[in-house]
């Protein structure tokens, strides 16, 4: 069941960067400017996280199964409309449509799990569904780029229509069905709140500096998402059954994942936007030169699938959260000493290890937030959990973008070199660091029964 439902989280965060690769090819094809083309990324991302505190509501009511099946259904069908698309207006609005199918996987699909394991099996569960939000960012360029020059640009969407039809067969087949219920009326007003703001924010992070749009346009959007985002919080934290349920913030184990968890993706989310630039713009790697170099922090996270356990049962979810924050962030600031004379072998070896950290703390993360969450709030916990972990990505790359025009602009360079990349990195890092002292303050035995299997 994990497997599955971490197949369908993989397609859609591939689907999150595969098609960046793509863009001046779809820009050709379509007879529009590349940079106006940053819209089939925008507009996806938006729609993603402005459905998703909905997805709770909406499996309660008509049951997770039939929900995440029809989200596969809508990502699959809504990435053939985008593989037929004629014109930049239908790219755009067959892409909101996926997003939309996106929005609802990822929380269900993890709501599925949640719901028919043992505590003792978390861990495990946790782990597997970790593996799509690490491999897809990493995955997404090299497999874009190569569908694209040996096919067409439509391929990199049309490569999901197998994908989407083997899992709707197997989620049909081998899942079991969750009973629908009658959850209260949905908030809409803290729904229309929490979207408008979250459209805001991502529109101002994935436009901000990157000249997609004109001046003044990305700075008002984020003032506008700060000022909804503030209205949004204060209304959910007075509304009987709120959009997004910040009462659960109550909860120790799942404060610290979702406050300190911010933190750390947004420094760990800007290592895969600049990686790829640092090796090609840096060191005058080709993209396939640079993918099977990235491709390093791939393996760092598979291969740190079976230490999970033994590093939790050691030290403890608390140590782990502490010290692994202390260790991803050195990996973060060695990447901040690459310079074009490292040997190759050695770029791949920190680029592994900060795989095996990340990989190690979004597990560690992801498992401690719903260890003390009661079954009748855990779908209110996966749309708030979700939300947190969708927007510190779109922040990480802007982060990282707004630090690397910075640092341009100060040293008088025409374009990036590798003063900039090593601000960029040192900057992720210490965001990243950031989370250490918070986790700190969890209790010393906090998801002793996972690792254990205590109840």
């Amino acid at each position: 069941m994990a497997a599955i439902v971490a197949s369908a989280l993989f397609m859609q965060n591939l689907d999150s960067t595969v098609v960046a690769t793509a863009l001046p090819a779809m820009a050709r094809s379509l007879g529009e400017d590349p940079l106006v083309m940053g819209v089939a990324i925008t507009s996806y991302l938006v729609a993603l996280t402005v459905f998703i505190p909905l997805s709770g509501w909406v499996a309660d009511r008509f049951g997770a199964k039939q929900v995440f099946m029809a989200a596969i259904a809508t990502f699959t069908l809504a990435s053939v409309f985008c593989g037929l698309s004629g014109g930049l207006a239908e790219l755009v609005a067959a892409r909101v449509l996926q997003g939309l199918g996106g929005a609802m996987m990822v929380p269900v699909g993890r709501l599925l799990l949640l719901r028919r394991i043992r505590k003792e099996e978390l861990l495990s569960v946790t782990t597997w569904l970790t593996m799509p939000g690490l491999l897809g960012p990493l995955l997404g360029p090299p497999v874009g780029g190569l569908l694209t020059d040996l096919i067409s640009w439509r391929a990199v969407f049309w490569i999901n229509l197998p994908v989407g039809i083997l899992g709707l067969l197997l989620v049909w087949r081998i899942i079991p069905a969750l009973p629908a219920s009658l959850p209260p009326p949905p908030d809409l007003r803290g729904l229309t709140l929490v979207g408008a703001a979250l459209a805001c924010l991502m529109f101002a992070f994935e436009t901000l500096g990157r000249g997609l749009v004109p001046g003044g346009v990305a700075e008002a959007m984020l003032v506008l998402g700060l000022v909804l985002a503030v209205v949004a919080v204060r209304h959910c934290l007075r509304a009987a059954n709120p959009a997004l349920d910040f009462s659960l913030m109550a909860i120790p184990s799942f404060r610290v994942p979702n406050v300190a968890g911010v933190l750390f993706r947004i420094g760990a989310g800007a290592v895969p936007f600049l990686v790829p630039l640092t090796l090609q713009l840096g060191f005058g790697a080709s993209a396939a030169e640079s993918g099977m170099i990235s491709f390093a922090t791939a393996l760092g996270a598979f291969a740190m699938k079976p230490m999970a356990k033994f590093a939790l049962g050691s030290f403890g979810f608390r140590n782990v959260l502490v010290w692994n924050a202390v260790l991803a962030s050195g990996a973060i600031a060695a990447c901040a000493t690459f310079r074009p004379g490292w040997p190759t072998a050695a770029v791949f070896v920190v680029l592994l290890l900060g795989g095996l950290f990340r990989s190690l703390h979004f597990t560690t993360l992801n498992t401690l937030a719903y260890a003390d969450v009661p079954q009748e709030k855990l779908s209110a916990a996966t749309s708030l959990y979700s939300t947190a972990q969708q927007l510190p990505q779109a922040i990480g790359v802007a982060v990282a973008s707004a630090v690397l025009q910075t640092s341009v602009a100060l040293g008088g360079r025409e374009a990036a070199a590798m003063p900039d990349f090593t601000a960029g990195f040192l900057v992720g890092a210490l965001l990243t660091l950031s989370a250490a002292p918070l986790a700190a303050r969890l209790p010393k035995n906090v998801g002793e029964g996972i690792v254990r299997g205590r109840r």
